[in-house]
């Protein structure tokens, strides 16, 4: 409880937004409603099941019963135990939080990157933070994790006070990897996915079992729905890993809504290089530099 405790008033005096994005700091400074209030349309929900991979129709809605496969999701719950968990937000806590957009605080451990520019600085990188090394050690024993190595970790700050969020996105996949990784503390929340691509999803009857045990006339698409009406809600437990990959991590966008952050959470993102700075890329040398300075765990934020 000491570890979530967190006076707003002083560590918000004011907030981190920018351009259309708000918190509720701003939002006391405005007359009208923010974006994210105004309706972007209509939302069919989906309900991912971990149990089969498999995003199902929300009870009592249109699409109920129906369901379309949603791989490359995994989630690992209490992926560490709730004294670990209290140790890493103890530590993360020692160390400065800057504001950043949306309600949230950060902290970043690795290389400055210019994103449009498609350039990086390695000055005053340290390396990941000493209290990651052993949850990285662990991340490699989980089949689809094996040779994660992540150059830069994320930490963001979340609070229902600050009105915290994250609108969608997708991460950039010039320097970072195929594999994102994310360790969800102090509270459960809500990943919401969707994707603003044409055309339609074919549904089947939502499946009891896992998609290698079923049988393709069983699965047969019999109705569809437009993508961009879509939204898939993860469940993120407390203390549970996600990782994304494959079209969830390059196909689907991301975010955490306001209205999922019912308490304080802190979440510490890991990723890993893309294959342009792993051996064999244009940029292998470099590369191979972040991922030294990376793993040698004595990091503090930049």
């Amino acid at each position: 409880a000491a570890a979530a405790a967190v006076d707003v008033s002083e560590v918000l005096q004011q907030c981190g937004c920018k351009g259309i994005r708000t918190c509720l700091i701003c939002e006391q400074q405005r007359s009208s409603d923010p974006p994210w209030q105004h309706p972007l349309g209509k939302t069919h929900h989906f309900i991912y099941c971990s149990d089969t991979g498999w995003a199902v129709g929300a009870e009592e809605s249109d699409f109920e019963g129906w369901a379309f496969p949603f791989p490359g999701v995994m989630v690992i719950e209490d992926f560490v135990t709730r004294e670990e968990e209290a140790e890493m937000v103890h530590l993360m806590d020692r160390e400065p939080w800057k504001l950043s957009q949306s309600g949230r605080r950060k902290q970043d451990y690795g290389p400055k990157v210019n994103f449009r520019k498609q350039k990086l600085k390695t000055a005053g990188f340290q390396g990941l933070p000493s209290f990651s090394r052993e949850v990285v050690r662990r991340m490699g024993l989980y089949p689809g994790l094996e040779g994660f190595q992540p150059v830069e970790q994320c930490n963001l700050d979340y609070c229902p006070e600050w009105g915290s969020a994250i609108d969608p996105h997708l991460d950039d996949t010039w320097l970072w990897g195929e594999r994102l990784v994310s360790l969800n503390l102090l509270s459960p929340t809500v990943l919401s996915m969707c994707r603003k691509a044409p055309g339609s999803l074919l549904l089947c009857s939502a499946p009891s079992a896992a998609p290698e045990v079923l049988v393709d006339s069983v699965i047969a698409p019999s109705r569809s729905v437009l993508c961009q009406e879509v939204e898939v809600a993860i469940s993120l437990p407390r203390r549970s890993l996600l990782v994304l990959t494959g079209a969830a991590r390059h196909q689907w966008k991301h975010a955490i809504h306001r209205r999922h952050i019912k308490a304080r959470r802190v979440c510490a993102t890991f990723r890993e290089l893309s294959a342009e700075f792993c051996p064999g890329g244009r940029q292998q040398e470099l590369g191979h530099e972040l991922l030294q300075i990376a793993l040698s765990f004595q990091g503090r934020p930049v």
